[in-house]
């Protein structure tokens, strides 16, 4: 390992995440509302040819968390890619990508709580959403204070529900595709309805590649728990390579089945009042199959917001023992958790949460917001990584991304398009613009006030790497 100031400040973290915790952990932040819910979104974009949007998505979240592997097993920290951006582009890069990400990473969840009073309507449609939003983000939040394994066991917990349960979807839709004790319906939803496979032409497959992008929004999780494994070397690598391949074939086999069995107008749609998975479940005629579907999506909403949750506290934590933040955040309890960065994120989720209550399109603005900083993150590391390579040698690497720098430079281009595209967008999209490039400019402005506060922290000695 490469010593480095950046990285031994944010010690005192317990190395406790087993390879399996840390496996499903990844699993877990990316299989969520994404999936269950935006893959609604995405089908009424793009039509059968949603299919093509989430290979897309899926070959660039793949581009980027590999690369991000080769830095997290050299520098293992809990502030993962906010620290590279510091080590390896300058130190405004790593102030600005860990509080964009913490922003974004609270946006998400806030949208994930809205997604979850959503669910819970489906039994108690008296009660209003905002209702359940807040007081599912409050429980959450407890449990992130708690030592990291409590965490690292709830998150395996809810991810074996929600991976057990797109699986069973698999085969038992597959089953009713090929007429396996039923009659086949076959592939005729995908090509035989008006406009075919593709009803809206590649404008539509690139705009479903947007909401596609969000379903794996997440997955860079995995770098983060590095601070905390038990033994990175080896973790990190195998939770990676697992992963990334589970995450490509749970995502396209699921959507794949979802528009052969229902034909994509009925699965489209751009308000949020339930999920796709849950309509297409209630046709598979086992009893009570709806309710134990939104149960499934329900799990999957909570266990990602358990996760970016656990995210959102440890970058508040790096942002403190790099003299960025407040000290209080950088402290650690006696059971080795930020407790602390953990509420003051719970603070604002609770406060976003409350916004289901003021408009039904509360999911679709958190959605583009939060989109757009994961983006700028995802964009920043891919920077980061060029960089990387240049003052390491390739043979000094454990963990070796192959094609580079092609890979890189390809993902670079893609995401900075589809930046454009939300920016462009008239409908909801161009919310992200709206809140995202004042919140660049804010941060900017931060860096530069907090900026001489941080030097004479520094010399006077009173930063957090003690």
């Amino acid at each position: 390992m490469d010593p480095n100031p950046s990285v031994d400040r944010e010690g005192g973290l317990h190395k406790a995440l087993s390879k399996a915790q840390i496996t499903m952990i990844g699993l877990g932040g990316a299989i969520g509302t994404g999936l269950f819910t935006g893959s609604g979104i995405a089908i009424s974009y793009s039509g059968p040819g949603v299919l093509l949007s989430y290979v897309i998505a899926g070959c660039v979240a793949a581009a980027m968390v590999f690369s991000l592997s080769e830095m997290a097993v050299v520098h293992p920290t809990a502030g993962s890619f906010g620290t590279y951006a510091e080590m390896y582009l300058n130190p405004w890069a790593g102030f600005m990508v860990r509080y964009t990400y913490w922003f974004a990473q609270v946006i998400a969840i806030a949208g994930e709580a809205t997604a979850v009073g959503v669910y819970m309507t489906y039994w108690f449609p008296g009660l209003p959403v905002w209702i359940w939003s807040v007081g599912f983000a409050f429980t959450l939040v407890y449990i992130n204070t708690r030592p990291v394994t409590n965490f690292g066991n709830v998150e395996y917990w809810l991810t074996v529900i929600k991976v057990s349960a797109i699986v069973i979807f698999v085969i038992l839709g597959g089953a009713h595709i090929l007429g396996i004790g039923v009659a086949p319906v076959g592939l005729r939803n995908l090509t035989g309805l008006e406009g075919g496979f593709l009803p809206f032409g590649l404008g539509g497959v690139w705009m479903g590649v947007v909401v596609a992008l969000y379903a794996f929004v997440g997955i860079e999780v995995i770098a983060v728990t590095a601070g905390e494994a038990e033994d990175v070397r080896t973790a990190i690598p195998a939770a990676l390579r697992t992963m990334a391949v589970r995450l490509f074939l749970f995502y396209v086999l699921a959507v794949g089945v979802m528009v052969a069995l229902v034909p994509w107008t009925e699965a489209g749609m751009k308000t949020i009042t339930e999920s796709p998975f849950v309509r297409v479940f209630s046709q598979f005629g086992i009893p009570y199959a709806a309710g134990i579907m939104n149960f499934v999506v329900l799990s999957a909403a909570l266990s990602s917001m358990n996760t970016n949750l656990y995210l959102t506290s440890r970058m508040l934590f790096s942002l403190s023992r790099g003299n960025y933040a407040p000290g209080f955040l950088g402290r650690l309890g006696e059971n080795g958790t930020p407790a602390a960065a953990a509420w003051v994120s719970g603070t604002f989720i609770l406060i976003l949460a409350a916004l289901s209550k003021l408009t039904p399109l509360a999911y679709n603005y958190l959605f583009g917001i939060a989109l757009f900083g994961a983006l700028v993150v995802w964009i920043t590391i891919l920077l980061c990584h060029l960089q990387f390579r240049a003052r390491w040698k390739v043979d000094d690497l454990p963990v070796r991304m192959p094609f580079f720098p092609h890979v890189q430079i390809a993902a670079l281009l893609m995401l900075a398009a589809i930046l454009i595209t939300m920016g462009l967008d008239t409908e909801f999209w161009n919310i992200s613009w709206i809140v995202g490039v004042p919140w660049l400019g804010l941060v900017t402005l931060a860096y530069f006030i907090w900026k001489p506060h941080r030097a004479l922290a520094l010399e006077s000695g009173s930063g957090q790497a003690e």
